[in-house]
């Protein structure tokens, strides 16, 4: 049995890149997104819950977030949650909503949020050239065993090095565009 499993390799890859576009849609770039919630957790009925298990969340308008809490007595600890998990954001309490005004980024912190997209893009690409690295070993190694030929061996090396660079340029393009959002360029 052949160690190189391309399919394994691009499934791989792919996940780095996915995982890279699920942590930037959490970076809060000024404008309104359902997404940004998605780190709270409140405390309810005695439990740590993802905000999303208790209340819904929309986006009325571009910079404005409403939290529609589903039981009135978690309204408190929802606004609680919020306050407290880092965001920057003041919820409004009205009845069982929440409004959450999106306050202006300032330029200082805008930079800050570009520099932290970068770092996540570098995450994503040493994730991409680890499994690149394993490809290549198990390409190695199969030619070691006599599975297959040096020719066949380094064909498939231009493959994995073909699915690297896809990746890799999927990482760079996702990287750009959110650095641009948020720089607002």
């Amino acid at each position: 049995m052949a160690a190189y499993s391309k399919a394994d390799i691009d499934r791989r890859m792919q996940g780095a890149v996915e995982a890279l576009k699920h942590d930037l849609q959490g970076l809060r770039t000024g404008r309104a997104s359902v997404t940004l919630l998605d780190p709270v957790t409140v405390e309810v009925y005695g439990a740590q819950m993802p905000l999303n298990q208790v209340a819904t969340v929309s986006v009325p308008e571009p910079r404005m977030l409403s939290v529609q809490v589903w039981d009135r007595s978690n309204v408190g600890s929802v606004e609680k949650a919020i306050r407290s998990a880092g965001l920057g954001l003041n919820p409004i309490s009205d009845g069982q909503t929440l409004r959450l005004p999106i306050p202006d980024l300032t330029e200082e912190r805008r930079k800050e949020l570009a520099k932290l997209a970068g770092q996540y893009a570098e995450k994503a690409r040493i994730a991409v050239r680890n499994v690149r690295r394993d490809g290549m070993d198990n390409l190695k190694t199969d030619e070691k065993k006599h599975e297959i030929s040096e020719d066949e061996r380094k064909r498939l090396e231009a493959e994995v090095q073909k699915l690297t660079d896809t990746a890799i340029a999927d990482i760079d393009a996702a990287a750009a565009a959110k650095e641009k959002e948020i720089l607002g360029k």
